[in-house]
């Protein structure tokens, strides 16, 4: 049996200076960063709620709640390990994963390759990055 699981997920800019831009584990220094109770990694949140949702594992919120202190600061990267770790204790495999980020910055793809070897590594199967820049209003 195939399962295909879709994930989204947003978060706001952070007032924080301090704040790092981290996007699947790679950080983009010189653009703000964004605002979350852990370290606010978009591109991971949504690939771990694509895969929860395909094994019917919930989500990112319920597993890893923001009301919990455990999970301030923490590195999206070893979120989406415990959600890997759930899905395969489930029974599933990940077969691939293939995540578009919507932003008008930064440009992803003089970092795509790494973007993508960071969350294949993690998830334990080949992960594609796409960029997908918001049209601008007319």
């Amino acid at each position: 049996m195939i399962r295909v699981g879709h994930g989204f997920d947003v978060h706001g800019f952070s007032d924080d200076a301090t704040r790092v831009l981290r996007l699947a584990g790679v950080e983009f220094p010189g653009h703000r960063g964004l605002a979350g109770h852990s370290d606010a990694d978009v591109v991971a949140h949504a690939v771990t709620d694509a895969l929860l949702g395909a094994a019917g594992r919930g989500d990112i919120g319920e597993l890893f709640p923001d009301t919990d202190p455990a999970w301030a600061g923490a590195d999206s990267l070893d979120l989406l390990d415990a959600a890997v770790a759930l899905v395969m204790a489930a029974g599933w495999r990940v077969a691939n994963v293939d995540v578009t980020v919507v932003a008008e910055t930064p440009r992803l793809a003089p970092r795509r390759a790494e973007m993508q070897a960071r969350l294949s590594a993690v998830v334990g199967a080949p992960v594609s990055v796409a960029w997908g820049a918001p049209k601008p209003e007319r």
